[in-house]
């Protein structure tokens, strides 16, 4: 791995404690612990479909819900993005794909601009995958993109599973990424 693209990111709240590791340049592989399931799940497909490797840790206020975690993470994942890429150099400043999983085809476009924006065209009929609220989806890429600096669309084509649909943001979000 190239020390260049590497970063480290510690991050601790009233609400959270997070320590992130970030090498753009790696083969996939992950350690994930943030105390909710559900993105550990999200954030080990992320790694290994961007070839990154990622190891987190975090504890948050889970216990009265997820948001601050889920937030802060995106926060942390997006502060150590900024970081490894510097400068930008020999970069591609866009990325995008389109993944589908099962019934879910998400599409996600990506321009390292230094201008955070977020397009999140996401409509569910069902707000859940197991007991995680998949709406604090948006708030994890609203941080990830207001702290990398980068301007983001999201959009979700087809979709009737939450899961699935989640499954495939983060997938294409990884690939376009990559």
């Amino acid at each position: 791995m190239s020390s260049e693209r590497k970063s480290a990111v510690n991050r601790k709240t009233k609400e959270t404690d997070i320590q992130l590791e970030l090498a753009l340049d790696g083969t996939g592989k992950s350690e994930i612990h943030t105390g909710i399931p559900f993105m550990d799940h999200m954030l080990t497909l992320l790694a290994a479909h961007a070839f990154l490797e990622l190891r987190i840790t975090a504890k948050g206020d889970t216990e009265v819900d997820d948001h601050h975690t889920v937030e802060d993470l995106g926060i942390c994942l997006g502060m150590a993005l900024h970081q490894a890429l510097g400068d930008k150099k020999g970069l591609r400043r866009y990325g995008e794909a389109t993944v589908p999983m099962d019934e879910a085809l998400a599409r996600v476009v990506i321009d390292l601009s230094n201008r955070p924006y977020l397009s999140y065209r996401v409509v569910l009929k069902k707000q859940t995958a197991g007991t995680f609220d998949v709406g604090l989806i948006e708030e994890f890429f609203r941080a990830l993109v207001n702290h990398a600096g980068m301007t983001l669309h999201v959009e979700l084509m087809a979709g009737s599973d939450p899961h699935h649909s989640a499954e495939a943001i983060f997938k294409a979000f990884a690939r376009a990424l990559d």
